[in-house]
Formats: structure tokens, C-alpha cells, sequence
């Protein structure tokens, strides 16, 4: 059947899930990024709900970058497992967020699934067509 045989196309999956994944992450981040200080406080200030509320300019800032910068590496396949994770706590953030705000789990669930996403990227690697495979 057509459908067991795609496991030798494996790499070229991987490609697929890390371009999806990276452009969309890219496109969210960038606004971010461009967002300013401002921006980065509001973002930052959901760091409260894990207890942090020292600096929430720079956590913001460092959820925009994660985002924008992360969803580079993705793309490229560069620094892949280190930006995943710095993706995976960012999804973790996030979640916390919508649940600590009593959006339930419907609204947290985005950032769960690519929580999960980023978790198994990490286990996976990038695959053979990536920069840090060269």
C-alpha cells in the first residue's frame, strides 16, 4: 500500500513540519518583535503566573525573539534542538497563561499542541535536509 511505504520519505516530512511550523512562528513573531517595549511588557507580564515578576520588558522581548528567531532556525534546520526548546518553554508560557486567565483548556490548546510539537522536534532532529545536519 502507498500510504506504509512514505516511512523512507521521513527527512523530507521532517522539511515539511519545520518550514509549516517555522514560517508560521516567523509571521507571529515578527509583529511581536516590531511590537516595542511595550509590546514586550505585555507579553513578558504573563511570566507573573510562574511567579516571575521581575523584568517583564525582557521576558517579552525573549518570547518575541523565541518566536522569530526560532521559527528562522526551524526554517534552516540551524541550531534546531536548542531552538525547539527555547519554542517548547514559550508554548509552556503560554498555556500556563490562558489557564491561569480561566480560558480553559479550548483556548490553551494551541500552544499545548505546539508544546508537543516542539517537544518531539526536539527527540526528532531536524533530518538530513538541514543546516546543522552538514
Amino acid at each position: 500500500m502507498i500510504l506504509s511505504s512514505l516511512g523512507k520519505y521521513k527527512d523530507a516530512g521532517l522539511l515539511v513540519l519545520r518550514v509549516g511550523l517555522g514560517v508560521m512562528f516567523i509571521l507571529h513573531g515578527w509583529p511581536k518583535i516590531k511590537g516595542g517595549p511595550e509590546m514586550w511588557q505585555g507579553l513578558g507580564a504573563a511570566m507573573a503566573n510562574l511567579g516571575v515578576t521581575a523584568v517583564p520588558v525582557l521576558w517579552g522581548f525573549l518570547a518575541a525573539l523565541s518566536e522569530f528567531g526560532g521559527g528562522i532556525c526551524l526554517v534552516l534546520g540551524l541550531a534546531f534542538r536548542p531552538a525547539c526548546l527555547l519554542m517548547l518553554v514559550t508554548m509552556i508560557v503560554a498555556a500556563v497563561h490562558h489557564l491561569a486567565a480561566g480560558d480553559g483548556v479550548m483556548k490553551a490548546s494551541h500552544a499545548i499542541e505546539l508544546g508537543v510539537a516542539f517537544l518531539a522536534m526536539t527527540i526528532l532532529g531536524p533530518g538530513k535536509y538541514s543546516i546543522d545536519r552538514k
